[in-house]
This record gives structure tokens, sequence and C-alpha cells, in this order.
């Protein structure tokens, strides 16, 4: 592991079985904020199965005693456009929020184990879907009016209100993977935000990108995909190696901002590049040495975005962790809740 200076400086929580259901505004003052919707007792072992993987030796036996509540829901985005969510919370006051971001064409059920902990450790989490994937995906996306910088201007914005409206006598954190942690410096009330972890996040220029993955990179995005949105009105992510679809607006900001040498930092209509002067929380980055999209020049031409506080960028190799890979999404996996999730969990805290 390396760590790199920043080059520029009672009845709503009583006990209960998996799949009990109780209603969190009948009784207990949660920091005087209950959540207003009904929630589901879940445990860590369906949650690990449901995620199609096996917990193993000290965390079986975690998972096993630990008890979480998770609940479906929705919100309105900063424009009014519903947005697909899940909130985990275990059965007690909890004593931080956090809201985890996702990466782009990624559904938020990808972080649903990693929730869960950081619920069971006495957090309030959030994850959600942006507007165009998963669970906030409209009936078509042909012609779907999303834009990259959509996600950053009403999506998180909205996600970040929602937590401080929910659990506003707590500090609110953030977790952002990939483009969620680049969108930490466009969203306009990162000011709220007392801690931030972004894991995996980068200026995605193409040619910082490790070849030959590059050059993939390059063909899917100058070539491959923009013929296929001709055709079929939307980017096929799904059959290209991507979680989601996307809407052809997302994937076309996505793919010219990949073409600039400083990615969206080159784009003179991004106004929400501003907002990147205005963060002063503490700023924690972690990256993979065997990730080939955020390496370390990619990562700190993001970095030194933030000129109102010091990242702490820290760069990891699997094999400090006994691991084979961990790569862009690896951080995710159960695997890593002995090692990468109580770090986080730790830091987060703090």
């Amino acid at each position: 592991m390396t760590v790199v200076a920043n080059p520029r400086r009672g009845p709503a929580g009583r006990a209960g079985t998996a799949g009990t259901r109780v209603n969190l505004l009948k009784g207990q003052d949660w920091h005087a904020c209950t959540y207003p919707y009904t929630v589901a007792i879940m445990n860590w072992r369906a949650v690990i199965a449901r995620m199609g993987f096996r917990a193993r030796g000290k965390a079986r036996a975690q998972a096993a005693s630990e008890r979480i509540l998770v609940q479906d829901t929705t919100f309105a985005a900063r424009d009014g456009y519903k947005l697909a969510a899940t909130v985990f919370v275990a059965p007690r006051p909890p004593r931080v929020a956090v809201v985890i971001c996702p990466a782009t064409a990624v559904p938020r059920k990808v972080y649903r184990g990693f929730a869960g902990y950081l619920a069971g450790k006495g957090f309030a989490v959030m994850t959600f879907d942006y507007r165009g994937i998963a669970g906030s995906k409209p009936a078509t996306l042909k012609d779907f009016p999303a834009r990259m910088r959509d996600w950053a201007a009403f999506d998180i914005p909205a996600a970040i209100d929602h937590m401080r409206q929910i659990w506003p006598a707590i500090p609110l954190t953030y977790v952002g993977h990939s483009f969620g942690g680049q969108a930490l410096g466009l969203i306009p009330n990162n000011y709220t935000i007392s801690r931030a972890l972004i894991i995996a996040a980068h200026a995605g220029y193409w040619q910082l990108a490790k070849a030959p993955e590059r050059y993939r990179i390059w063909l899917l995005l100058r070539i491959i995909i923009p013929r296929l949105v001709t055709k079929l009105g939307h980017a096929p992510g799904a059959k290209l190696g991507l979680s989601e679809d996307l809407p052809p607006g997302v994937f076309a900001e996505w793919a010219r901002w990949s073409m600039l040498p400083r990615y969206f930092f080159d784009d003179p209509s991004l106004e929400a590049l501003k907002n990147f002067l205005v963060f002063a929380g503490k700023l924690r980055v972690l990256s993979f040495t065997d990730d080939p999209w955020a390496t370390p020049p990619a990562v700190d031409l993001l970095c030194r975005g933030f000129t109102a506080t010091q990242p702490e960028q820290i760069v990891i190799n699997p094999r400090d962790l006994k691991a084979r890979r961990i790569g862009h999404f690896g951080f995710f996996r159960p695997e890593r809740r002995e090692t990468l999730w109580r770090d986080a969990a730790t830091w987060l805290g703090g």
C-alpha cells in the first residue's frame, strides 16, 4: 500500500427475523428524524447470498448475528425526475449518514453488500440509480433527454438533500465510485459533505488508461458504440461489457469528455467545474495498481481539481491484501470486508 500526497498540496428498532417488517415512524426518535418508510429487516447471510457470493470464516459468523433494515424507495431529483434508491440502517440510531454514488452504467445493487456492512457499523446509508440506469430507467431510452452532467446537477445533489433532510443532526459523508468520485467536484452542495471517500475515480482521458485497454476504449467510444446508438437509439452497454445500457446523451457526453486531454476539465460549457473549488472536506482517494482505467496519471489529474482540500491518495497493490486482483470494481466484493471495507468504515466514521 502506498500513500501519495496531493502533488499540488425501540418499537422502531425492535429486533426481528429476516423478512420481518417494522415501521420506523413508531416510537423511537432517530436523532429527531425518522425515516418515513416501512423497512424490511434482513441479515448479512441473505444479502451476500442474493449477490451470489458466499460468506466465509469470521465473515460468516458476523453475517449470522448482524441485522440491518433495508428499504427500497424513491426520491425526486432536483428537476423532479423520480429516482430509485435503497436505504440501509441498523435498528439503532445511526451516527453518520452516507450517500453511495455509482460508477457509469452500474446499478445500485452492486453496492448492496458494502452498504449493508456500513449500516451494521452504525451508518445510515443510501444507494441509488442515476436517471436512465436500472430502477431509474424509463420504458425506453430512445430519445431520453439525459446527459452525464445531469447526474451531477440533479441526481446526486438530490440524494444528498434527501439524506440531510432525513438525518440532519449527524455528519454526512460520501462514497463515490468512478464517475461518482468525479462528480464530487461537480455537485453544487458538496460543501455539506464532511468526508468523501472516492474509489477508482479518475479523469477519463482515453490515453491515460493502460495499454492495450486504452485502444479498446477508443474503439468502443469512437467507432463501435456510436454506430450502435444510431441504430438502436441508446448505447447497448449490457452487450459490450458494461452493467447497464446508457441513454444516448449520457454516452455522447462521456465519449466526448474521454477524447479531451484533461477530460471534462477541458469542457468550457461545464459550468459546474467551479464546484471543485468549493469542496473543503476530508478527501481520501483509493486506486489500485491493477486498475486499467484509474491509472496514477488519471487519478492525479482528477485530484488536482480539488484546490480547497488536500486529497489523501492511497495506491493499493492487491498483493498487499493477498488478493489476486481488485481492479476497477473489486473493492465492492464481500471478500474485501475485513480489509478495505473495515478501513473505509473506520475512516468515514472518523
